[in-house]
């Protein structure tokens, strides 16, 4: 793991406060110290009457251990520091703030017309006075808690930075190790050291798709479901700018052959399936699942064949291998977890290239501003979004919001929503959840410009909804809605990246596993012995 410079501790113990402190504590989450009033006597006694006591509820950062000179620290220790730095400017500003307002209070007791009667001129001069230099040291102290909380989100920014060092390639550096990750001193202090700022990295996608590489078709791809094909049905499907059939053959399991009569090129799709064969509708050539022409109409029977793809069915889906090389890697599970019901399996075919579809099923921080009118109603925009991964990772969960994710290769996106009710978001994680929406998305590459979207829904509750007549004609509504909020965004982007616009050029820290997916498929372009993120760890903030 990538290292970072340690940073100094924060020595807010050595800065006294211009009152005596009174305090009541508690222990809270994480055995930190619950501050319930801040200030003597009298700054507690106003805050109580004041009804403020929940704006002074605050954790006290407590003590740290001194790091020390030299010492490097790993990212997640290194975000922890900056945490604790940001803590106890909250911690620090909520203290300025009761004792000016305290001061205020007191300045206006001094003025109150009752006091001038039992106190001099000279009494109150005096007393002004001193309230006067208190008031002074008091902004003094704020503005020193306004540098603090600048150098602290500089310090943040340039962590921000480092991770996404980490994630993007690119953007060597001729300085050192140290030099190059070095943070900025504690906010604490008053001298402010800015770092060296780094050129930032981002992923190139940009320009008209290239045509697909052909080590990207060496994985199983899901391209039907199961219920969708009868025994005397045909599903006609491109992949990979190629244009296929897939029919059950005599003994019922599923083939897929070229989409193109070997005789005159006529499309197979057109005709019918015959005795576990596919009959072309132009003079009645029939192939069996294995692309051999078994029956010739009018004519003597010749030896020809069309090209077939390996084809196999496992769990409700139909799989095809596109690649050249033979089958190595298996079959994922896309089931939904224990005790749920699939309540619906949509197909649709969109006009934009499955790359930017993925990105856009990766990436939930969009949803508030997106989805407005859908399942995002009424969602709260948080100042914060982040997705927790395993550094080694394609899968985690995403914070503030109840949803766990994983990008599955080579296609296909899962997810699990906890939900209250439909459309209505509940709890911080799955697992407070009591009820849960689960999807995939398999996002087919058709061709350069259309993908074939599989979607399955299920849920962990009310079974009965799958019995109510028509009911799949309103899942299908619904998702189509949602994914038309998305679709004119993405061939907004497909357009301008025609057009030369890099649709990645300022990755931020919530683009995590879009960033992720993209490496994934970098690699396995340029034909890496090792893909990327192949280990799966225990999910953390990495």
């Amino acid at each position: 793991m990538n290292t970072v410079a340690s940073l100094s501790l924060l020595p807010h113990l050595l800065i006294k406060p211009s009152f005596a402190c009174f305090s009541r504590k508690g222990v809270g989450r994480y055995g930190a110290i619950k501050v319930y009033a801040v200030l003597r006597e009298d700054g507690a006694e106003f805050a109580k009457n004041n009804n403020l006591e929940a704006l002074f509820h605050v954790d006290d950062p407590g003590p740290r251990v001194p790091i020390k000179k030299g010492k490097f620290l790993d990212v997640n220790e290194a975000l922890e520091v900056v945490r604790f730095d940001i803590q106890y400017c909250d911690w620090r500003a909520r203290q300025d703030l009761l004792t000016i307002m305290v001061l205020h209070n007191k300045v206006v007791e001094v003025l109150n017309p009752l006091a001038r009667e039992f106190k001099s001129i000279e009494t109150l001069r005096k007393e002004l006075a001193e309230l006067q230099e208190e008031l002074a040291k008091a902004h003094n102290q704020v503005h020193l808690s306004e540098t603090r909380v600048s150098s602290a989100l500089d310090k943040l920014a340039h962590m921000e930075t480092l991770v996404n060092d980490r994630l993007l390639p690119g953007g060597a550096s001729s300085t050192s190790t140290a030099e190059s990750t070095s943070l900025v001193p504690s906010t604490s202090s008053t001298t402010q050291v800015r770092p060296k700022k780094q050129p930032r990295r981002s992923l190139n996608v940009s320009g008209p798709v290239k045509p697909y590489n052909p080590s990207l078709k060496n994985f199983w791809y899901p391209v039907a479901f199961s219920s969708d094909l009868k025994d005397d049905t045909m599903v006609p499907i491109d992949c990979f700018e190629e244009q296929w059939v897939i029919f059950r053959g005599k003994d019922g399991r599923p083939g897929c052959v070229q989409n193109t009569c070997a005789h005159r090129a006529c499309p197979l799709h057109l005709g019918s399936v015959n005795e576990g064969r596919i009959q072309c509708p132009y003079h009645g050539w029939e192939y069996s699942t294995d692309g051999k022409c078994e029956k010739m109409p009018s004519t003597n029977m010749l030896n020809v064949r069309i090209q077939s793809l390996p084809c196999f069915e496992q769990e409700g889906m139909v799989w095809i291998w596109p690649g050249n090389d033979p089958p190595k890697s298996t079959i994922p599970s896309l089931l939904p977890p224990s005790g749920f019901t699939v309540h619906a399996e949509i197909v649709m075919e969109l006009p934009v290239e499955h790359g930017l579809l993925l990105d856009n099923l990766l990436d939930l921080a969009h949803a508030p501003f997106t989805h407005t009118s859908t399942f995002a109603k009424g969602w709260s925009v948080p100042s914060l979004v982040k997705f927790l991964t395993p550094a080694s990772g394609l899968q985690g969960y995403w914070d503030p919001y109840p949803i766990d994710m994983e990008f599955r290769p080579p296609c296909m996106v899962l997810s699990t929503i906890g939900i209250s009710k439909p459309g209505k978001l509940e709890g911080k994680s799955t697992q407070q959840c009591s009820t849960h929406l689960h999807q995939l998305h398999v996002c087919l590459p058709s061709s350069r410009n259309k993908t074939r979207l599989l979607y399955r829904m299920s849920l962990d509750f009310a079974p009965w909804l799958k019995h109510i007549p028509f009911m799949h004609l309103l899942w299908s509504h619904f998702a189509e809605k949602v994914l038309n909020e998305d679709l004119r965004l993405v061939l907004g982007q497909q357009e301008r990246m025609i057009n030369g616009a890099n649709v990645w050029n300022w990755p931020v820290s919530y683009d995590k596993l879009g960033i992720r997916y993209r490496l994934w498929r970098d690699a396995v372009e340029r034909g890496s012995d090792r893909l990327p993120f192949s280990n799966q760890a225990e999910i953390s903030g990495s």
